[in-house]
């Protein structure tokens, strides 16, 4: 597999993830709202927390990202992923308040 290709491939599956955990996060905010509580929301919060863990084990880069930069990605530090330039800076401390947000409305929802 040549070197265009991999990081074709990276990028593509980086933005798969992204989306699956967005929807995760607006999920668990839903939930949060409505006071809804299933096993598809246990799931949801557990690969969320999985997710911020593996950041925080690589230095807070994603590993995609690590992936990305071996196979010689040098170019720009949010351009390992098929999002907008000026959007990507903004990702983690959005999603992240967004899931706190959710988090707590769930919790709070249990009592």
């Amino acid at each position: 597999m040549n070197q265009n290709t991999a990081l074709f491939l990276i990028k593509l599956i980086h933005t798969i993830i992204f989306i699956f955990m967005s929807a995760c996060v607006f999920f668990i905010l839903y939930c949060g709202i409505l006071g809804i509580k299933n096993w598809v929301l246990a799931v949801s919060i557990a690969l969320i927390l999985m997710e911020g863990f593996a950041l925080i084990l690589n230095r807070f880069e994603c590993p995609l990202t690590t992936l990305a930069k071996k196979y010689g990605y040098v170019h720009d530090r949010y351009m390992d992923i098929f999002l907008p330039k000026w959007f990507t800076p903004f990702v983690v401390p959005i999603f992240t308040v967004l899931f706190l947000i959710g988090l707590i409305l769930v919790i709070l929802n249990s009592f």
